[in-house]
């Protein structure tokens, strides 16, 4: 059975505060890590969840709805609309959030290290939602295509201001990429989940999406894709029938992309551990570095051993990771999921 090497944090961890996560995450995993994020902390706990907050404050959009839909965390449900009469191309957008945070984070980062809390050469991992996510999840009809290069530019400038405040040897950027699995299984008949608002063939318009999004972070700066059949309730909204659909997408991101991809991160649900998930895996294009998202809460590192064994019959390389952030498991239980980490990878 292949040794996996390495582990990669997702993105969201369920403490408190920055500094807690990066400090637990650097004394569990040390040299297992390449890279730590700040857990996704605060607002950001329910992952894309408070942008129409800050997208409702916006002239020209507008909530839909009377009252407002609790969402834990003091956070609005309510999805929203373009204005009548409103070109949505002259809307301006405030900012959204995630280079305030990773500015802030990353000083926390820098004094950990400083004071040897992290090892050299251990990146700032920075988790970044795509535009299909925020325009799939809270926009609807015609608002859609008018709304998505409007956030798309808002949210590329949000980039421009991590990749200005924080040096780009310290800095990994990483795409979530959620919402375009729905798309692609729906557009193959895989159930009905999300629908795309473009012309032509939705699998083609979801890869020039997101490598547009890869090409778009500097060379000098590492980036990650994670691939995710979501978590909301720690439960998938499509449960992949094999790796097929995610080795496809990736194949497609990578031969397209102007850059390589730092490191690619696929998810692996808990009851899938026969041959038949990970074949596809044995068609992947190379990347430098590959995660299974093979480590879950619920059976801990036996669990984990036996979804490796799987794995390692289709690919000979791979490091280990949850299949999405753990921002939303229960309390309690973040220390024994990142020791399971730590029990099953070698270091680098």
């Amino acid at each position: 059975m292949t040794q996996p090497r390495g582990a990669l944090l997702v993105g969201s961890v369920n403490y408190d505060d920055a500094e807690k996560t990066i400090r637990t995450a650097a004394e569990v995993l040390g040299p297992r890590l390449r890279r730590i994020p700040d857990g996704e902390v605060g607002k950001r706990f329910h992952w894309i969840m408070f942008q129409p907050d800050v997208l409702g404050q916006a002239e020209g959009i507008e909530r839909v709805g009377a009252e407002p839909i609790p969402f834990g965390a003091g956070l609005d449900a309510r999805p929203l609309r373009i204005s009548e009469g409103v070109d949505a191309a002259a809307i301006e957008l405030p900012a959204l959030g995630y280079a305030e945070a990773a500015i802030a984070s990353y000083e926390v980062f820098s004094r950990l290290r400083d004071a040897g809390a992290i090892a050299e050469g251990v990146r700032f991992q920075v988790s970044l939602p795509t535009p299909v996510a925020i325009v799939s999840s809270f926009f609807s009809g015609d608002d859609r295509a008018a709304i998505e290069p409007v956030y798309a530019d808002a949210l590329l400038r949000e980039l421009d201001d991590i990749l200005a405040a924080i040096p780009h040897d310290d800095l990994a950027v990483q795409w979530d990429v959620a919402s375009e699995l729905g798309i692609i299984e729906r557009a193959s008949g895989y159930g009905k989940v999300m629908e795309a608002w473009w012309e032509g063939d939705p699998f083609d318009g979801l890869v020039s999406r997101l490598v547009a999004l890869v090409d778009a972070v500097p060379a000098d700066v590492e980036a990650g894709v994670h691939l995710c059949y979501g978590d909301a309730g720690e439960k998938h909204f499509i449960e992949p029938a094999d790796a097929g659909t995610l080795v496809r997408y990736a194949n497609a991101v990578i031969a397209a992309s102007g850059r390589e991809l730092s490191w690619l991160h696929l998810p692996v649900p808990i009851a899938r551990d026969d041959d038949a998930y990970f074949a596809p895996l044995a068609t992947l294009a190379p990347v430098a570095e590959l995660y299974l998202g093979l480590v879950h809460r619920e059976d801990g590192a036996e669990g984990a051993r036996r979804r490796i064994a799987a794995a390692s019959r289709s690919v000979s390389s791979f490091g280990v990771a949850t299949e999405c952030g753990i921002g939303r498991a229960p309390a309690g239980t973040t220390e024994g999921i990142l020791a399971t980490h730590a029990e099953v990878a070698a270091a680098w």
